[in-house]
């Protein structure tokens, strides 16, 4: 059921997400700070757990994210579930890179991400991410490449159904 209380939670998991993404293309940002102590962060099937391997993530010798200009990260489709002191989120993302003023934005990757997500002190953090690209595989991610569609759609009903957790 929809509360007030829900309604605020999921505005600031929405700030939280976009806020996360705000900070891809940067320089020294401290993407660690999201997610709880023994945090996973798992990308096209390459396993991050916890704060200090999340944030070698990030690292431009990660061979994550080769980012040669402006780059920007759009989130759409945010769905959010709040239960409590957990939420899921699935939403679609898309990275688009200018390689100069002049030059017109091109699409460089686009997919799909699962949250579960866990409120701490008041705030809330990622638990476990789930990052799934549709399209413009980093070569750093091929290895470990699995579509994972269903997996978070199985989540996603677990956190639906009223008898089990998102731990389900």
């Amino acid at each position: 059921m929809t509360t007030m209380e829900t309604l605020l939670d999921r505005i600031q998991i929405e700030d939280l997400l976009y806020n996360y993404y705000a900070l891809l293309g940067r320089q020294g940002e401290h993407f660690d700070d999201y997610y709880v102590e023994n945090g996973v962060l798992d990308v096209n099937g390459t396993i991050f757990e916890g704060r200090g391997a999340i944030l070698t993530a990030y690292k431009p010798e990660s061979g994550a994210m080769p980012i040669t200009g402006k780059f920007h990260m759009l989130l759409s489709n945010p769905r959010i579930a709040v239960k409590g002191e957990t939420a899921v989120a699935d939403a679609i993302w898309t990275g688009i890179i200018s390689d100069h003023i002049k030059a017109l934005p091109r699409f460089v990757e686009q997919g799909r991400e699962h949250d579960e997500l866990v409120k701490q002190n008041g705030r809330w953090l990622f638990k476990r991410r789930v990052i799934t690209s549709d399209s413009g595989l980093p070569a750093a991610f091929e290895k470990n490449y699995r579509p994972r569609w269903r997996d978070a759609a199985r989540a996603r009903a677990a956190c639906d159904n009223d008898n089990q957790s998102i731990d389900g």
